[in-house]
């Protein structure tokens, strides 16, 4: 009976000794097979370029809104609008896209008579640009695009309800595709005058495209009726079919012809159209996501873009990641066979001819902070640090600089960080709305504001920064204009801003902050308080980024700067998105912001002081809402102008007016150097260049090599593990084993 009853309880308590067994088998086989991969098993094998995105992902996706860095990594790669840049030719060289040819315009008088193609601007009334599009090239599917076998829209007119659990194009069982025509860059061009999303450049497009402001006008109209009855506050609005309305300024009077009315003469719209506001937008892709119930699920143009390009997004999961494929309709436009000296020797010249795009896919995850994002890159997870970035590479050469071990290392892995001058400068704005910063109404309180804002200028002392902060560093700017762009006097005498620095034995030298407290009194706010009512003087700094551990050292200095005059400074930092917000409804003091050349004219870069361009009045990028009578006229006067002296005269006299003004803090031009691992081909980072998705090729075998080799598991935690396990198991089966062998009264049994 006792033999029994042990025999029964010797079963029962073998069971967790075989779940022991169990565990310990698991255990070993889960940490023999676990590594440091963040990715999918095999993915290293994929021909698939993974890169990150800084902080979340981008806000817009549709190219009518689309005006920030990172929007471009996907942008540029989905959308072709009908110029580009050579990839390798410097200086950049404008070259077909979507088009047929890059076409110079023909000059018109007031009476519609054509004028010498040297006609002076005074006498160009219309500038028509007739440019030929390419035959054959279609769209990536999309359910937009799906008809039935009678020839009918599949998707168009879904009823309350029919949309069911869909919540991305990619779950419609049907998609289709259609030629370009010229009728979709006709349709992208009236789209500026939408109501319905942010149109950062509705308002330099209305000023040249014939008829656009007028056309403005009339679509508030149009949509206002449409939208009489509704909630306004609701996500779904009727289609704003842009078909219905002529536009004179942007018309096709052949399939393939798009032909632009552009007022008087102005040479810079030819790079405008190498931009993604110029992108076709199929009329079929606004009234598919027009439909009940689309936006509240996010599907839209700003997350799911429908373009000609060589890529489409397959997945977009916000702040998380974003997909891209290669888009099976794309032609295979050949990489290029030209470039600049010495790409030759580089092997940027290795692919010529051969078609365009060169990876099946595009994988960027969102990382919120820089330690992660920098081991993974050294770890060879990244193909790239960040897609869109030309400057990541510096962090890693200040680091090789700093230790012979780390220089070996990365020279070992062979990373390639190559460094160079760019077109972009980092500075410190103001918002002249704010009552502190512009000064009202009175022209004494916009002079004291002014005196205020050059205080600060000298105070910030960028020279500082880039000693401090040397993985960022750059050039002390003392224009707007970086030395790379026509007209820059950057790096000569003529060039240094008398308000911040003067010459010491030929070298610029910030101004004392004795000269810098003297301005503050003459603001009105000696020692940082005002003098009429004794306040401290505070000031809210608003930053486009979180405040994580790596970017509050720069807050700080930030805020030591102001120091220096008594100003208490408030961080107010958000993420990209509410930072966004916050300057449209002019929210903002003083700001931390950037910007990244789209041509290399200096209208570009002047025109972020343009009065018209105000970003919390028209939405334009003077995000300072800067307003100058004198400046605005200098400015019309530069639009007109080919390079030459009288240009360059018209360049100095803004110049001075703006460092007189201080409507920003002049910053710096960074150092530009990318992060990009050696089995990565043809790339050569340049910020004017955002389509390079297309020329990257991946050696995918010596990927996995050097994967392999950097990232070796660490066998002896497991044999520990192992060891525990195991050591654990045998001294539950003793103890088992002699508690079946022991009776009730704790006797042992024979």
């Amino acid at each position: 009976m006792n033999g029994r009853r042990n025999s029964s309880v010797g079963c029962k308590r073998a069971r967790p000794m075989a779940w022991l067994a169990g565990l310990a088998l698991v255990a070993l086989t889960l940490l023999a097979g676990c590594g440091n991969n963040p990715w999918p098993q095999g993915s290293e094998e994929s021909n698939t370029i993974h890169t990150a995105m800084s902080e979340n992902t981008p806000r817009h996706l549709d190219p009518t809104a689309s005006y920030w860095s990172n929007d471009t990594a996907v942008t540029y790669q989905v959308y072709e609008p009908p110029y580009g840049y050579h990839y390798l030719k410097r200086p950049f060289e404008l070259v077909p896209k979507s088009a047929a040819a890059v076409v110079a315009p023909v000059y018109l008088d007031k009476d519609g008579n054509r004028l010498p193609d040297d006609a002076p601007a005074e006498l160009v009334a219309e500038s028509v640009y007739d440019v030929p599009i390419k035959k054959g090239i279609l769209f990536a599917p999309h359910p937009a695009f799906a008809k039935d076998a009678q020839g009918n829209y599949m998707y168009h007119h879904m009823k309350p309800g029919e949309l069911g659990d869909r919540r991305t194009p990619m779950d419609f069982k049907e998609t289709g595709t259609r030629e370009l025509t010229a009728e979709d860059f006709v349709y992208a061009i009236k789209r500026h005058a939408t109501t319905r999303i942010t149109t950062p450049i509705y308002g330099i497009f209305s000023e040249y495209v014939l008829g656009l402001k007028e056309y403005g006008a009339l679509i508030k109209e149009e949509d206002k009726k449409l939208r009489e009855g509704l909630d306004p506050a609701s996500l779904d609005k009727p289609f704003l079919d842009f078909r219905k309305w002529p536009l004179i300024g942007a018309t096709a009077p052949e399939k393939d012809l798009l032909r632009l009315r552009i007022k008087g003469k102005y040479p810079q719209w030819k790079y405008w159209m190498q931009m993604t506001f110029t992108a076709p937008i199929p009329w079929e892709a606004d009234a598919f996501y027009a439909q009940s119930g689309m936006a509240e699920r996010g599907m839209t143009l700003d997350s799911w873009p429908v373009g000609t390009g060589p890529f489409m997004v397959t997945d977009f999961q916000k702040d998380r990641r974003i997909e891209m494929v290669r888009n099976p309709n794309y032609r295979g436009e050949p990489y290029p066979c030209e470039g600049a000296p010495g790409d030759k020797e580089k092997g940027l010249l290795d692919d010529c001819g051969k078609p365009t795009p060169f990876v099946d896919k595009i994988v960027s995850t969102v990382e919120r902070e820089a330690t992660p994002l920098r081991n993974k890159f050294r770890d060879g997870y990244y193909d790239l640090e960040i897609f869109e970035r030309t400057d990541t590479g510096n962090s890693y050469l200040v680091e090789m600089k700093d230790s012979d071990e780390v220089r070996e290392d990365y020279l070992a892995k062979g990373f390639n960080f190559p460094q160079s001058s760019d077109v972009n400068m980092y500075f410190l704005g103001f918002n002249m709305l704010d009552p502190v910063l512009g000064g009202g109404e009175t022209a004494e309180g916009r002079e004291r504001a002014r005196k205020l804002r050059q205080a600060i200028a000298i105070a910030v002392d960028w020279e500082e920064y880039s000693k401090i902060f040397p993985k960022k560093a750059g050039d002390t700017a003392m224009s707007p204009l970086p030395r790379g762009i026509p007209g820059s006097r950057e790096g000569t005498p003529e060039g240094i801003n008398p308000v911040t620095h003067k010459l010491v034995n030929g070298v610029p030298v910030r101004r004392s902050i004795e000269e810098a407290r003297q301005l503050m009194v003459e603001a009105g706010y000696p020692n940082g308080r005002d003098a009429k009512t004794g306040k401290p003087l505070v000031i809210g700094y608003d930053f486009y980024a979180v405040p994580t551990p790596e970017r509050k050292p720069e807050i700080d200095w930030v805020v030591r700067q102001f120091a220096k005059l008594d100003i208490q400074l408030e961080v107010r930092a958000t993420d990209n998105n509410q930072f966004q917000d916050k300057v449209r409804k002019g929210k903002h003091q003083v700001f931390w912001s950037g910007w990244n050349a789209d041509y290399p004219d200096a209208e570009n870069f002047l025109f972020l002081f343009y009065g018209p361009n105000a970003k919390s009045v028209s939405d334009g990028e003077n995000t300072s809402n800067y307003q100058n009578p004198e400046y605005d006229k200098l400015f019309e006067q530069l639009k007109s102008l080919d390079d030459g002296p009288q240009k360059q005269a018209v360049i100095d006299q803004m110049v001075k007016i703006l460092q007189r003004d201080a409507p920003i803090s002049f910053g710096f031009f960074p150092f530009s150097s990318a992060a990009v691992q050696s089995w990565v081909h043809n790339s050569d980072p340049a910020i004017l260049i955002r389509d390079h998705g297309r020329y990257l090729r991946l050696n995918v075998d010596d990927r996995v090599a050097k994967l392999a080799a950097w990232n070796k598991p660490l066998y002896w935690p497991v044999v520990l593990i192992a060891a525990v396990v195991l050591a654990g198991f045998w001294i539950a089966r003793n103890s088992l084993r002699r508690r079946e062998r022991t009776n009730a009264r704790g006797e042992v049994l024979a």
